[in-house]
């Protein structure tokens, strides 16, 4: 046989194995070394080294569940070592969706029930979490403020990163989406709905940059977590107050109230009259019966249910002063838990669309949440969020 048909076919065979072994070699992250690393920089401002590729996941609120499903849609729970007790006990219809889809999620075991307070730093260790993810604001787990909770954490080899989407979460929705595609790896996952995330505002945002000069924001009263207590008048300028905003309102308790939430006098509400009535809504269908002031919204709601709920909640001694509870299309009311939610933007749509009806008479709100959830979530979207009289 001639020695250069040996050669070519030599190297044609050689060819051959060497596109077989780029066909068959894993992808990037499966071949990096077990000590490799990498640096973010968290909602803190504070560069954090953790692993490269993270396994081990620790929730510093069991709320954050719906972000993190945004890169884990399979199963949320595959990399969760361990997470705060607040979902299911302050959104116990919304948890029970998840419990359903992913029973597995009930094993995950609880580092504390649902206030900071709660959080049990022995537990979370012994769990041997790489990363904690934990809000910047904390409200029900621990946040920034907590330095003792994050040096043992620290101490303890654990990589802290902190994330917001309660504190400013028009500008830290974006920032904490692409800080956990880069931490869990799935940065295409992140761009992804940081798109959607941002065309959506923009849709609201726009509008109300070119709106005709004649445009006013109406004067709003917004109620926080109505039915919580027999008293009058918890409000918001931070958390949904911040939502609210974005969609053109004009809080009557701003450069009221000290810090993000307090209370208004119900004798100035009434001096007041704002346009506007605005409640948030904490209770479901199981707290109807126990506490009927509550407004029925969430993943178990009916409108029925979520409609007479909110003609309850208006008819409260120094609610039913109002005008705006007494006339048709003046009191709404909204799921609270989007003030800490990654879906902050249906929110923002809502809130456009009853403080500027014209304005925005084409928008869809409950398009924009469907189309969030088909994309983004694992589970199918049901229940009521919002409500009208």
């Amino acid at each position: 046989m001639p020695l250069l048909f040996l050669r070519a076919a030599a190297l044609f065979a050689f060819a051959g194995l060497f596109s077989l072994l780029v066909l068959w070699c894993p992808p990037l992250h499966a071949q990096q070394a077990p000590g490799a690393t990498q640096t973010v920089t968290d909602l803190a401002g504070r560069s954090v080294k953790l692993p490269a590729r993270v396994e081990r996941i620790l929730l510093g609120e069991g709320r954050l569940l719906p972000a993190l499903a945004v890169f884990e849609r399979d199963d949320p729970a595959r990399r969760l070592v361990g997470m705060m007790g607040d979902y299911e006990s302050l959104d116990e219809a919304g948890y029970a969706q998840w419990r359903s889809r992913f029973p597995q999620i009930d094993k995950v075991p609880r580092v504390g029930r649902n206030s900071a307070g709660s959080f049990s730093d022995e537990q979370a260790i012994a769990l041997r979490p790489q990363v904690a993810i934990l809000g910047l604001a904390g409200g029900h787990g621990p946040s920034k403020n907590d330095r003792e909770t994050l040096a043992r954490l620290e101490a303890a080899g654990v990589a802290v990163v902190f994330i917001d989407f309660r504190h400013d979460p028009l500008k830290n929705t974006v920032r904490s989406m692409e800080l956990l595609g880069a931490v869990l790896g799935k940065r295409k996952e992140a761009d992804e709905f940081v798109a959607f995330w941002r065309a959506q505002l923009e849709r609201v945002e726009s509008r109300l940059r070119n709106a005709p000069a004649s445009t006013r924001y109406p004067t709003v009263f917004l109620e926080n977590r109505v039915g919580l207590s027999d008293e009058c008048c918890a409000t918001m300028v931070g958390l949904v107050g911040l939502l609210m905003d974005a969609g053109g309102a004009n809080n009557v308790a701003r450069g009221l109230i000290p810090g993000e939430h307090g209370t208004l006098n119900p004798e100035f509400l009434i001096a007041t009259q704002p346009q506007l009535y605005i409640g948030t809504g904490i209770g479901s269908m199981a707290t109807v019966q126990k506490s009927p002031l509550r407004i029925v919204l969430g993943a178990d709601a009916t409108p029925e249910a979520a409609r007479a709920s909110l003609v309850r909640a208006t008819q409260r001694r120094g609610i039913a002063q109002l005008q705006a509870v007494q006339q048709p299309g003046r009191a709404h009311a909204i799921w609270h838990h989007y003030y800490n939610s990654p879906f902050n933007v249906v929110a923002v749509q809502v809130f456009a669309k009853w403080q500027h009806p014209e304005l925005f008479a084409d928008l869809d709100p409950r398009e924009t949440l469907q189309t969030m959830f088909q994309r983004f979530q694992p589970i199918p979207l049901t229940g009521v969020y919002w409500t009208s009289l």
